[in-house]
């Protein structure tokens, strides 16, 4: 009985210090003792809505051979270019780059290369994103002369230990396997069926074909959702910014910069739900901008097929290969 106590209390600490700590976490996901919850969608995993629940597809690479030319990209970029959705093998370069917003990264640029910078936002935190100086690059002359501090062990502890969020990822710990899954469903089934309700953090489509996430149709959430008014002043103040943020990276020497805005998903699948801001149209063609831009707003809605998944706040693999195409188009890569 003791022997039991023992093992129970060992399976307890363990799982609470994959809440925990980023190392154990990550070694629980290797040993399989955790699944990823993410693995049919985000928008599956916060509603627990069965008719939403889609594996997660994997796309064929690009494979694009290394350029001639010797171009280095570099991508301050969110979720949509993070590496399990794009890697260097997506674009005709010799070099590839990429830093998540709100990060940090030191860089030395080749002057003898071709230097681009692609800044992409998806639309629900581009207002977030660049109604401030961009940091997230600093470029130096020589990296070697200027190495980085080693972190404290305050720094290393912080990145660890993940105080803010140890309820979500206890969660994940204890709840990632199927048969959480099924009692979740149940339960939003059951809610759904019987009032009309979905949990808070994402909303339906009035004809329920499309989920989204609450943020995005959210009139209580201003700076996220699609169908708030944004007043010209704002746009021009953005405008104003992105120019900015491009002029001191040309300075610092790269040879190009491009914007990429991406569009809510609830922008394209249902934006008769609401008086739609027509935020990126507005930048984009906005007279004050200098900087040329991806189009994904009007590829995306001109495609004979969504452009994003079922169970997720991203683009398929028909998506993403639309946003690749107006890369290559624009950027010559």
């Amino acid at each position: 009985m003791h022997f039991l106590r023992y093992i129970i209390l060992a399976l307890a600490l363990t799982l609470w210090a994959g809440g925990l700590s980023t190392t154990v976490s990550r070694w629980l996901y290797r040993t399989g003792v955790i699944a990823d919850d993410y693995r049919y969608g985000d928008l599956y995993r916060l509603s627990a809505l069965n008719q939403f629940k889609v594996a997660q597809p994997v796309c064929s690479p690009s494979n694009r051979a290394s350029d001639s030319a010797s171009t280095h990209l570099y991508l301050i970029g969110d979720s949509f270019s993070e590496p399990q959705r794009l890697s260097k093998d997506d674009f005709r370069v010799s070099y590839y780059r990429r830093v998540g917003w709100d990060n940090q990264q030191r860089i030395q640029l080749d002057s003898t290369k071709r230097n681009i910078l692609l800044i992409e936002s998806v639309e629900r935190h581009f207002r977030e994103h660049l109604s401030r100086p961009s940091q997230e690059f600093i470029v130096e002359q020589d990296t070697t002369r200027h190495p980085a501090a080693n972190p404290t062990l305050f720094q290393r502890l912080s990145l660890e230990i993940h105080w803010t969020d140890v309820e979500e990822r206890l969660e994940s710990a204890l709840f990632s396997q199927d048969w959480a899954f099924w009692f979740k469903e149940l339960k939003a089934s059951l809610t759904l069926d019987w009032f009309d309700r979905t949990y808070a953090s994402v909303s339906l489509s009035k004809n329920r074909q499309h989920l989204f996430l609450n943020s995005d149709t959210n009139p209580k959430k201003p700076l996220n959702s699609s169908f708030v008014p944004i007043p010209d002043a704002e746009i021009n103040a953005l405008v104003d910014s992105v120019n900015s943020v491009a002029g001191r990276y040309r300075k610092l020497g790269f040879d190009a910069v491009y914007l990429s805005i991406i569009p809510n998903k609830a922008t394209l699948l249902e934006k008769e739900r609401d008086d739609y801001n027509h935020l990126i149209e507005r930048v984009q063609d906005n007279p004050r901008l200098t900087v040329p831009t991806i189009d994904t707003y009007r590829a995306f809605e001109q495609s004979p097929v969504s452009p994003y998944l079922k169970s997720d706040t991203h683009w398929n693999c028909e998506g993403r290969a639309i946003w690749l195409d107006l890369v290559r188009q624009t950027c010559g890569i």
